[in-house]
C-alpha cells in the first residue's frame, strides 16, 4: 500500500484509478464493504483502488469544539484500510486551502488532473467544495461533460446494515459510550482497540501500588471515558489482562486526556513499546476522590473486578482467549524485551501462576 501525503506527492504512475472519498473513521464493516466493491470495480477495469481521506477531518477543522470523538487515530485508520487490500491512500490536509476550494476546482485538481479517476464511489449525500457547494449531481454531470479521455463514472454507495441496523461511525460511538462492546464489535468487524506507544507519566500510580503504562490518545476527543477491563497486545505472544482508565485523572488534578493501563502481575520495562488495548468491559465512570487512599482502594476493587471478569470471560468464550498463564512470566518478558529484564516471582497465585504482588510497569 502506498500512502500519498498531499497532491504534490503524486507521481505519474498514480494517475488512472478507481476511488472513493470519506473520513472512514473506525474503518467499520460498512467502510469495508465499500472497499470490496471498489476493489472489484478496479479489477474489472484493470485499475488500482485509491481511498481519498483527510487530516484533520473536516468537522475538526470547521468546528473543533463539537467535532465527534475519533474512533481511530490516523495511524490506525491507514493500517486498517491497507489490511482491506486498498493499494493507495491519498491523504489531503484539510486546511484553509482545501476548505475554500471551489467544488469544480476540487474535481479538476484532485480527481481529474491529480488521480485520473475513472470510477468514483460516493454516497448520494456527499458534499464537498467551498460552502459545500458540490454534490453527487455535480460529480455525475462533470464526469460526463469532460473530454472522453478524462471522463469518469460515479456510483452511489449503498447503505450497509447489520441485523437491520445501519452501520455508521456515529452508531459505534454511541455503543462504545454505553459500554456495549459486543455490539460495537459486530459493527466494526473486530474488537474495539486503542493503539499507541508507551510514554513517561508522572508515576503517581507507582506510589499507590498500581503502576501504569501511559499511552497518548492522539485524538482531540476519545470515544471512551472511564474505567475498563482490558486485554493488551504487544506485551507478549498472547493478550495480557489488565485494567485501564481513560480520562483526565481528576483526583490528581490532571488536565489532559490519557489512557493508563495497569497490567496484572507484570514486571518489565515497556517504555517505547507499541501496545494495542482491547476494551472488554466498562466498570465505572471516572470520578474524583477525596484522597489518594480512597483512590487506591477503588483501584484495588476495580482491579479485582476486572481480573475476575476477564478470567470468567476467557473460560466461557468459544474462542478461548489465551491467558498469560500459558507462559512463564520470565519467558514472556525475555521474549518481549530481551534477556536483560528479569522478573521477581512472588508468592501469590492470582491468575494461574506465581506473580509479583506489586507489578512494576509504570511507563
Amino acid at each position: 500500500m502506498r500512502l500519498i501525503r498531499g497532491l504534490h506527492n503524486l507521481r505519474d504512475q498514480d494517475r488512472g484509478c478507481v476511488a472513493t472519498i470519506g473520513n472512514f473513521d473506525g474503518v467499520h464493516l460498512g467502510h469495508r464493504a465499500v472497499f470490496q466493491r471498489l476493489l472489484a470495480q478496479g479489477e474489472a477495469l484493470g485499475l488500482p483502488a485509491t481511498v481519498i481521506t483527510f487530516e484533520p477531518q473536516p468537522m475538526e477543522y470547521f468546528a473543533p469544539a463539537v467535532a465527534p470523538a475519533r474512533l481511530t487515530r490516523l495511524r490506525e485508520k491507514v493500517a486498517a484500510i491497507a489490511d482491506d487490500g486498498i493499494e493507495r491512500i491519498l491523504l489531503l490536509e484539510f486546511g484553509p486551502r482545501l476548505a475554500e476550494m471551489d467544488a469544480r476546482d476540487f474535481i479538476q485538481q484532485v480527481l481529474v488532473d491529480g488521480l485520473g479517476v475513472r470510477f468514483l464511489l460516493v454516497g448520494d449525500d456527499f458534499r464537498f467544495g467551498h460552502n459545500r457547494s458540490g454534490d453527487y449531481a455535480l460529480l455525475e454531470r462533470v464526469g460526463t461533460e469532460l473530454p472522453p479521455e478524462q471522463r469518469f463514472e460515479v456510483a452511489n454507495l449503498q447503505t450497509i446494515t447489520h441485523a437491520d441496523e445501519r452501520i455508521s461511525s456515529t452508531r459505534i460511538r454511541e455503543l462504545l459510550a454505553a459500554g456495549d462492546f459486543e455490539q460495537a464489535r459486530q459493527l466494526l468487524g473486530r474488537p474495539y482497540r486503542i493503539c499507541g506507544r508507551v510514554g513517561h507519566g508522572d508515576q503517581r500510580g507507582r506510589t499507590i501500588g498500581f503502576p501504569t503504562a501511559n499511552i497518548e490518545l492522539h485524538r482531540r476527543i476519545s470515544p471512551l471515558r472511564g474505567v475498563y477491563a482490558v486485554w493488551v497486545q504487544g506485551v507478549a505472544d498472547d493478550p495480557w489482562p489488565g485494567v485501564a482508565n481513560i480520562g483526565r485523572r481528576p483526583t490528581l488534578a490532571g488536565t489532559d486526556e490519557r489512557l493508563e493501563v495497569h497490567l496484572f502481575d507484570f514486571d518489565g520495562d515497556l517504555y517505547g513499546a507499541h501496545l494495542e488495548v482491547e476494551f472488554a468491559l466498562r466498570l465505572r465512570d471516572e470520578q474524583r476522590f477525596n484522597s489518594f487512599e480512597a483512590l487506591r482502594a477503588q483501584i484495588e476493587r476495580d482491579a479485582e473486578s476486572a481480573r475476575s471478569w476477564l478470567i470468567d470471560a476467557s473460560r466461557q468464550s468459544s474462542t478461548q482467549l489465551p491467558l498469560p498463564e500459558r507462559h512463564k512470566p520470565s519467558d514472556i518478558v525475555r521474549h518481549a524485551f530481551g534477556p536483560k529484564h528479569g522478573v521477581d516471582l512472588g508468592e501469590r497465585k492470582r491468575f494461574g501462576w506465581d506473580g509479583p504482588a506489586s507489578p512494576d510497569s509504570e511507563r
